[in-house]
């Protein structure tokens, strides 16, 4: 897997073919064959092991020892001080402008089970009237009920993947990539709090509405 992800940085998609990363490894081409069945599904397996430092599960689970804001800041400002991951997350992204299958790939196995789990959390602090927000996923039909939490997801990880990708100084200062942090998970919990919000007055609701891709996080 390292040599994937080296190959995947210094080439991108083109230049991590199978024969490259087998050679980079000193291993056959077969080996690398009899384990993945494709290139993006090797490259997935890659990115999520530099990406994860603390199983996703563990960190929503409804037991975990740590708050998850907690948890999620932690782990995200050592990820913001990683270039190699900064790196990859680049050319994860930009591969999806000429070859969508890697970035398809990772959001199906790793982005949307990332999605849910989160869900799952938000609908358990719901329930136990932690927050005004309400969102449900049908599962016959996998439509969101209510695309709220969805939208607050979405500015959270946008957040931190601009901070990440486009401020250069970010590595250099992870006190001040913490407190940002910190403050977009602040912003975030006030929406999902707020009972009085325009939308939710004059608007209510949107059943049916089908998720779409997201960014990876």
């Amino acid at each position: 897997m390292k040599a994937a992800l080296e190959l995947f940085v210094e080439r991108g998609l083109e230049g991590a073919n199978f024969e490259q990363i087998a050679k980079r490894a000193g291993v056959a081409k077969v080996t690398v064959y009899r384990r993945w069945s494709s290139k993006e599904e090797l490259l997935t397996q890659a990115i999520e092991r530099a990406r994860t430092l603390v199983p996703e599960a563990d960190i929503w689970a409804n037991d975990a020892a740590r708050p998850a804001g907690e948890q999620l800041v932690d782990s995200w400002v050592r990820t913001f001080g990683d270039a190699r991951f900064r790196a990859i997350l680049a050319q994860l992204i930009g591969s999806s402008v000429t070859r969508p299958s890697l970035l398809a790939t990772y959001r199906e196995q790793y982005i949307e089970p990332r999605r849910r789990l989160i869900h799952a959390a938000l609908d358990r602090a719901r329930r136990d009237g932690g927050l005004d927000a309400e969102a449900k996923i049908d599962d016959k039909t996998d439509t969101v009920v209510d695309t709220e939490i969805d939208t607050v997801i979405d500015m959270v990880v946008g957040a931190a993947m601009y901070r990440m990708l486009i401020d250069p100084d970010t590595p250099a200062h992870p006190a001040a990539a913490r407190r940002y942090l910190e403050e977009v998970l602040r912003q975030a919990d006030r929406l999902l709090r707020l009972p009085d919000a325009p939308h939710r007055r004059d608007e209510g609701p949107e059943p049916g509405v089908r998720r779409s891709g997201h960014a990876p996080t």
